[in-house]
């Protein structure tokens, strides 16, 4: 089979940050396009979204739902009527119903799932390729799988509650599903068995971190800790900041970045302020790829990675890249996804988490080694262009 059409679904896809599963289907298309044709359905937002991450290529078409006039009725009304819109765009578009067509749901969310689901029913030759990049946590659990004050169990529910219609769906009509582990990949019986269930592992752009490397030789250490990712509450980033007030305790000039942006920025602001860490953490807001946040990473002696809930994660790999350690929780998804270059805490010991941080800032020979360990596994395994082609051709076989 040669794929000559490729359409993504990524209405889901919104706001100035960029999540996992945007990563994965931006640059996939930009890769992909060029092998073939590519469409995108995209919101308003999601289109700025692709646009400031310079998805612009001549094989690549968008077809943007002009949504933009409900931005202010809030999220609920936007989230429900990019559901709609993309129900009736499943509805009512026209494809190829040969097997050379692919149709790529860049993630388990309704407004994406749901319209391909459609299109499966109407065009049955067609090839859906559904993402599935992360299991919603037991509500009973919530966003942890240690040890942990709040689980968030109320918001926990909700997410479990939008993707349990949708599993059943990809498990019967899906006839690729892409996930971020060996773990999600099990659920998927009928889909495993047929070696259709496809692990995409995270990955970083090897080719420009390296340009600005060549560029910038000289750069002195200036952070003593470096986070990215979304304020969300499966990340434990209101534990990172109990967690760098121990560390403070010990030393007293300790400084945190923090890079990114999302729902609990209010209470980190509040948090940093209750414990008077206002000298010793500084919030950068979301920051793109580029001169500025590779600056950043440049600059920080260790990437730290505080996840209670997660299913592998990206936003690690990129600092790790630049030859320092991270350090994260001993999460289930982690043996697999970082088997070296990142130290392992007891899932919700801030304490030991802590004292991992002091001690490997005192111990530079372990910093550096564990360090070279993480930029070298990076490098062998995480490059975009690998990691496109790979399922490129799993696809194409």
């Amino acid at each position: 089979m040669e794929i000559k059409k490729i359409y993504i679904f990524a209405l889901a896809a919104h706001g100035q940050g960029l999540s996992g599963g945007d990563r994965i289907f931006i640059e996939f298309a930009r890769r992909w396009s060029k092998h073939s044709k590519v469409g995108i359905w995209v919101c308003q937002e999601g289109y700025e979204l692709c646009r400031r991450q310079h998805l612009i290529a001549q094989n690549i078409n968008y077809f943007v739902s002009g949504m933009k006039s409900l931005r202010n009725f809030g999220f609920l009304i936007n989230y429900l009527a990019r559901i709609l819109r993309g129900v009736w765009t499943g509805l009512t578009i026209n494809l190829d119903n040969q097997p050379e067509t692919i149709v790529y749901s860049a993630s388990e969310f309704w407004m994406d799932s749901i319209p391909v689901w459609i299109l499966k029913l109407r065009f049955s030759k067609i090839k859906w390729v559904a993402a599935w990049y992360q299991t919603a946590p037991k509500p009973w659990l919530g966003f942890s799988e240690g040890g942990r004050e709040n689980k968030y169990k109320f918001k926990a529910f909700f997410y479990w509650l939008a993707q349990l219609p949708i599993k059943p769906l990809i498990d019967n009509f899906a006839d690729y599903i892409l996930v971020n582990n060996i773990i999600e990949k099990k659920q998927f019986n009928r889909l495993d068995t047929k070696k259709r269930a496809i692990v995409v592992p995270g990955a970083v752009d090897l080719q420009a971190i390296e340009n600005f490397k060549l560029m910038h030789k000289k750069i002195q250490k200036k952070y003593d800790g470096v986070f990215q990712g979304r304020f969300h509450p499966q990340k434990g980033v209101l534990e990172l900041i109990d967690i760098w007030k121990l560390v403070v305790n010990k030393e007293k000039n300790a400084k945190l970045i923090m890079i990114g942006d999302g729902p609990l920025m209010k209470d980190i602001q509040s948090k940093i302020k209750y414990l008077r860490l206002s000298q010793n953490i500084i919030l950068t807001g979301y920051l793109f790829d580029g001169p500025e946040k590779y600056t950043i990473f440049s600059q920080s002696k260790l990437v730290l990675h505080p996840s209670f809930y997660d299913s592998g994660g990206m936003a690690a790999a990129e600092a790790m890249v630049f030859g320092i350690p991270c350090i994260g929780f001993d999460l289930n998804s982690y043996k697999s996804y970082y088997p070296k270059g990142m130290i392992k805490a007891p899932t919700g010991n801030l304490e030991e988490f802590a004292n991992i941080i002091t001690g490997l800032l005192n111990d530079h020979v372990s910093r550096g080694r564990i360090g070279a360990e993480a930029m070298q596994m990076i490098k062998k395994n995480w490059s975009w262009d690998k990691r496109a082609e790979e399922i490129f051709n799993e696809i194409n076989r």
